[in-house]
């Protein structure tokens, strides 16, 4: 009878901690961190595209975390700068999937930098959410791969839309030798024809090119042009700028998205005054009319940003926000880190409104914008301006 008794004892203590244990293990596994891992240009020729993007995944990370994390988990930040160097972003990218063991990956700063990460993503399984801006990153779709900023493709037709406005019809060319600017010209040349804008000179530069005077020598003794867009990214289109008026260029100029910091107008200085491109409304957040389901993100994610950095914001700072967001809000609905599950979770991503739009994706659109997500904006005495 005692040794009955005893057993029983023993039994019921061995089973209580077990149970103990199994909780402990569960609490442990609750508070597993979520890691999200970057590959982030914060230095080097795309540094004004980069340099916000890390310190908008590094704040909000850590505000995030203050805030008691995600579903009581704290975010992970592991954060790689391949200095715009695209074999850089494949190793960094190689070492967060096999060494750090992200769960998800935001980042590739530019499309070069994208594109050499995303045969690794796609092999290994892992969710990536691009902010770069070419077409191609999503198009065709990818099963792994996301983007948050507006596309090289919806920058043309933006733009041809504002020509038609002005009634122009013949556009001179000029793009950037690198991935961003080769997939513009390349979108370009495609919406031209489909809006019917007949490209009369097509040139291009060198995205470290410290003068550009002899191709836009070469534009301005074409008669027929009535309009030039530049497609590039970084201090390149600044350079351009610069020598357009310095060769007493009157014609409207255009830029693309990849310009959209005020960093553009400081490098371009006057020579600025007067060009247009397409941006998130985040550049002119205080101009939205209030109506604008917009107004109140990009208006707080303003003052977040500029009383945490004492600089302006741009739209990168708010590309990489919306990656993040997008990524933390599909594990709260994927109820977990699970790979496969958090990726159906950032592809039903619907009505998320960002900075950059309002986001609506799909198994046929990994980018989730329309065009209206799109507003022109004109520089004027030394700021953005809204064109109406």
């Amino acid at each position: 009878m005692r040794k009955s008794l005893l057993a029983t004892i023993a039994f019921t203590a061995m089973t209580a901690m077990t149970a103990v244990s199994g909780l402990l293990s569960g609490a442990a596994q609750a508070a597993d961190p979520i890691k999200v891992g970057a590959i982030i240009s914060a230095t080097g020729p795309a540094s004004f595209l980069g340099d916000p993007e890390k310190k908008v995944l590094e704040l909000y990370a850590d505000r995030i975390n203050k805030a008691g994390g995600v579903d009581g988990r704290q975010v992970q930040l592991t954060v790689y700068d391949d200095g715009g160097a695209a074999d850089k972003a494949a190793s960094f990218t190689k070492r967060l999937i096999e060494s750090d063991g992200v769960d998800v990956i935001v980042g590739g700063t530019t499309t070069a930098a994208t594109m050499a990460a995303v045969p690794l993503v796609e092999r290994a399984g892992v969710p990536f959410i691009s902010l770069a801006g070419a077409v191609v990153i999503v198009e065709p779709v990818k099963k792994w791969v996301f983007k948050t900023p507006h596309t090289d493709r919806m920058a043309a037709e933006k733009v041809m839309e504002d020509m038609k406005k002005r009634g122009l019809t013949k556009l001179a060319l000029l793009s950037e030798d690198s991935g961003f600017g080769k997939s513009g010209r390349e979108q370009t040349v495609a919406v031209a024809k489909e809006r019917g804008i007949e490209l009369v000179a097509d040139e291009t530069y060198g995205a470290k090119d410290t003068d550009v005077t002899a191709q836009l020598t070469k534009i301005k003794n074409t008669a027929a042009a009535q309009a030039v867009l530049v497609f590039g990214l970084g201090q390149g289109p600044a350079v351009v700028t610069k020598n357009y008026r310095q060769l007493g260029m009157s014609l409207p100029l255009y830029q693309s998205h990849g310009v959209a910091s005020k960093e553009y107008i400081r490098l371009a200085g006057g020579a600025a005054e007067g060009v247009r491109l397409p941006a998130a409304g985040l550049v002119v957040a205080a101009q939205l009319p209030d109506s604008d389901p917009q107004k109140k993100v990009v208006t707080e994610f303003t003052k977040v940003y500029e009383d945490s950095f004492n600089s302006e914001v741009s739209t990168f700072a708010g590309h990489a926000y919306d990656g993040l967001m997008i990524a933390l809000d599909a594990v709260k609905r994927a109820g977990g880190t699970d790979k496969a599950k958090l990726r159906d979770a950032i592809e039903q991503t619907k009505g998320y409104v960002g900075t950059g739009g309002t986001v609506t994706m799909s198994p046929k659109d990994h980018m989730g914008l329309t065009l209206d997500a799109f507003h022109m904006v004109e520089v004027r005495q030394g700021d953005w301006s809204l064109v109406k």
